[in-house]
């Protein structure tokens, strides 16, 4: 796994794994932060006569009356509504002529001189004053008109949309995405500009509400199942061997009495031997006595406080210990290469992905025999969308660490990814050899199964991919992720929603702290019409998000569910549900 506090996730061709979670499900979904809606897979892209969907003009009238228009009629043998047909008219030829203040007037007129009871011309003509005033930038006007034509037309979808974009204008991002949402399930999901939107809309959201919780969130420690795989993807660190090791890593001792002594006062040894025993919670402690002692083990110190801060999502306090390390000339040069690596993994999670290059290419050029940086600095470049130099890294560890099965797996998994995104049928089964060759190579590693099982899945091969997720809770029962994929591939092979979601919900009971499951759980009960359920689900995953970015991603989740909630009360409309 990359240093970014999360056990590696198969990736998708996008680089993020979150959107393989929708697509399994057997219904596709818009990929990005939106992606609870139900989404047209094979939508076509919007017509070029239509500026991709774009509502700028006013309209003509919504009722059969306006085939048999006369504005040029004699007035005394005009009835009300022809008038109104005629003052509407007029309005569209100044609006043509971007006289927007005499389209006004005419739209007004027409709305006033429209027979009540005549409620779908009279929303036309509400709806073209809206555009008008929208072409003044007048938003809270076009809001005002937008609501008139809907409250006559509740499922006007011209309305609603430049409803909403006035909405966005004042800054009205709740009620915006509202508006969207019931256009977008109105147009089934086929027009590109209001899925946009709500996209847009859904990540500004996500990204507000993150910022605050996140803030004044209470630091979680994560699962011992979670920790176990994290530090287990680092081959070349220091602070994660053993006891004994890490002493014998103490050039300074030089007798068996003094390492009796240091070990009975040394706080950095206690947390090390907190971390043998799984008492994760009292390492941080330990580590800050060793600090603020001056020890001889505080550059370790430091960076395993510095860790466990990462792991409880507390940045912030993470990356002055992780810099202090950092700028130690004096300091072991491997404690320095893995807090370069922690810190390149941490800047990545806050979508800074030039400075967390800048930390992975000055780790390799500190120790270049490091295979970690090789390691971690390859699924950078996966989530870069750089195969080729990913690969060529995941090649630098495999020299370094012939042994290293993870690396071995995901070097095919980068390969495979590449054939499959460049649609070339010959590399992807050559891919898929080497997969077949690193497990036969390395039968006890759990997470070579797992990503092989993801490229099964893709290329529909069901029934194998089963029998590699089943290799992996054969290898590793306590790892809950693992459960989680199994539970989707149900979905999208047998179409069995109870086995999916008991299968998911065993990864809850094994891991009650896997957030992975819990936005699986959600958004598969959005697709199923449970919306107040998958709310829970996502408010549970929010409560678990180890980084601001991810917890951004789960708000905008949460709140796409939620207007579907407010859009169902409103309007009785509701997508299509597995």
């Amino acid at each position: 796994m990359m240093a970014a506090l999360k056990p590696v996730e198969p990736q998708s061709d996008t680089g993020l794994p979150r959107w393989q979670v929708a697509l399994m499900v057997g219904a596709p979904i818009l990929i990005g932060a939106g992606a609870v809606y139900l989404w047209n897979r094979n939508r076509k892209k919007a017509k070029k006569g239509k500026r991709n969907g774009e509502r700028k003009t006013p309209e003509g009238s919504a009722s059969p009356v306006s085939k048999m228009e006369r504005p040029d009629g004699d007035p005394e043998e005009m009835n009300p509504l022809d008038r109104a047909q005629a003052a509407k008219n007029k309005g569209n030829k100044y609006f043509k002529a971007a006289k927007y203040d005499q389209a006004i007037q005419c739209y007004s007129e027409a709305i006033s001189r429209c027979p009540t009871e005549q409620k779908g011309d009279l929303s036309t003509f509400y709806q073209n004053r809206a555009a008008a005033f929208e072409q003044q930038q007048k938003w809270q006007e076009v809001v005002d008109d937008c609501t008139r034509a809907v409250e006559l037309n509740p499922r006007y979808v011209k309305a609603l949309f430049r409803r909403a974009k006035a909405q966005e204008r004042l800054d009205n991002k709740k009620q915006c995405l509202e508006d969207v949402t019931a256009v977008c399930i109105l147009e089934a999901f086929q027009n590109q500009q209001s899925m946009l939107l709500a996209d847009k809309v859904l990540k500004l959201l996500g990204k507000e509400k993150a910022k605050e919780k996140y803030k004044n969130r209470e630091p979680l420690m994560p699962s011992p199942q979670f920790i176990k795989s994290y530090f287990s993807s680092f081959t070349d660190d220091i602070i994660s061997q053993p006891l004994l090791k890490g002493e014998k890593a103490d050039e300074d001792k030089d007798k068996e009495g003094e390492t009796a002594e240091v070990k009975e006062s040394s706080g950095y040894l206690k947390a090390k031997q907190f971390m043998e025993e799984e008492n994760y919670d009292k390492i941080i402690s330990e580590c800050t006595k060793e600090i603020e002692s001056r020890g001889k083990y505080a550059a370790e110190a430091l960076l395993l406080r510095a860790t466990f801060y990462l792991l409880i999502g507390n940045a912030t306090a993470a990356k002055p210990d992780l810099d202090q390390v950092i700028n130690m000339q004096e300091a072991n040069v491997k404690l320095r290469a893995n807090a370069l690596i922690k810190r390149g993994s941490m800047y990545m999670q806050q979508q800074q992905p030039l400075l967390s290059t800048q930390d992975f290419n000055m780790a390799a050029d500190i120790d270049s025999q490091n295979a970690d940086v090789y390691h971690h600095r390859g699924q950078l470049k996966i989530l870069l969308d750089q195969v080729e130099e990913a690969v060529g890294d995941f090649d630098k560890c495999i020299v370094l660490r012939p042994d290293s099965a993870l690396a071995q797996a995901q070097k095919c998994f980068a390969l495979y990814r590449q054939a499959y995104t460049g649609n070339s049928p010959s590399q992807v089964q050559t891919a898929m050899d080497g997969f077949e060759d690193v497990i036969k190579r390395f039968p006890n590693c759990a997470e070579g199964y797992a990503l092989y099982a993801q490229a099964l899945t893709d290329q529909q091969h069901f029934g194998k991919a089963n029998e590699m997720y089943n290799k992996c809770i054969d290898l590793e029962p306590d790892n809950a992720t693992t459960y989680v994929h199994k539970g989707l591939l149900q979905l999208q092979w047998k179409q069995d929603l109870d086995k999916g979601l008991d299968l998911i919900s065993k990864a809850i009971e094994i891991d009650n702290k896997c957030d992975f499951a819990y936005e699986t759980m959600g958004t598969i009960e959005v697709q199923r019409g449970n919306l107040d359920k998958a709310i829970d689900m996502f408010n549970k995953a929010i409560n678990l998000a180890k980084s601001e970015m991810e917890m951004a991603h789960l708000y905008s989740l949460c709140d796409a569910a939620y207007a579907q909630t407010e859009v169902a009360k409103k309007y009785g409309l509701k997508p299509p549900t597995l």
